[in-house]
């Protein structure tokens, strides 16, 4: 919960209360990963050029530690977490024992809960966001990999096939009859060769799209 600081002035004035400053940061780091997941999921970048930002010298130090850095965070954000759920029993049960006798003391209290509850919801949140952020960066990095692996997969089976194509060319012109079968054979074997790389090809890009729409399922869910 946040906690509620009286400033109390020598001079008797009236006591101030705020947002702590903790609750405050909290806050926005919430607003913070709220905006880094609108952006991610928009189709502003390509998952190639978030690849390139996560792989490059800025992230290159945060990377080696990431794991860390994130569980550190996750156990702090956990600690506030559960002073909230503490804070809520305190002035809820201390709501319910004195119901209606004093009702400055009771709007008091009821400020303070409000005040718990909210600050439980912010951190909840919070902690939610961090591992929706954690496994958009992971889809990213593996849909951009899936997309390499398929490009250098079509690459080299148009390569094959020119080159086959080049050989049935050139020993045509030879006029050898047993050559011109041997080769019909080999393109034959090119052929189905392209063919089952295209087929892999088109399972790994299949494949990219079922995880890129599950991602979205999740994601439109949750928000809603």
């Amino acid at each position: 919960m946040c906690k509620v600081y009286k400033f109390t002035l020598k001079t008797g004035r009236a006591n101030i209360d705020n947002m702590s400053i903790q609750w405050t940061f909290i806050a926005g780091y919430l607003y913070f990963e709220v905006a880094v997941v609108i952006i991610m999921i928009l189709p502003i970048f390509s998952p190639r050029r978030w690849n390139q930002f996560f792989h490059s010298r800025l992230f290159s130090m945060f990377r080696e530690y990431a794991a860390v850095y994130f569980y550190v965070f996750i156990g702090v954000l956990c600690l506030f977490l559960f002073d909230a759920i503490r804070e809520m029993k305190k002035y809820s049960h201390s709501n319910d024992a004195g119901a209606h006798a004093h009702l400055a003391s009771e709007m008091k209290t009821s400020v303070k809960l409000f005040r718990a509850q909210r600050n439980f919801y912010i951190t909840g949140f919070a902690i939610f966001l961090s591992f929706v952020i954690r496994r958009l960066v992971s889809m990213l990095i593996i849909q951009d990999e899936l997309s390499k692996k398929a490009e250098k997969i079509i690459k080299e089976a148009e390569a094959t096939v020119k080159l086959a194509k080049e050989t049935v060319i050139a020993n045509t012109l030879e006029g050898s009859a047993k050559n011109h079968e041997e080769l019909v054979s080999q393109l034959e074997e090119t052929r189905n060769l392209l063919k089952e790389e295209q087929s892999k090809a088109k399972n790994l890009e299949e494949e990219v799209n079922i995880w890129k729409s599950k991602y979205q399922e999740q994601v439109e869910a949750k928000n809603q």
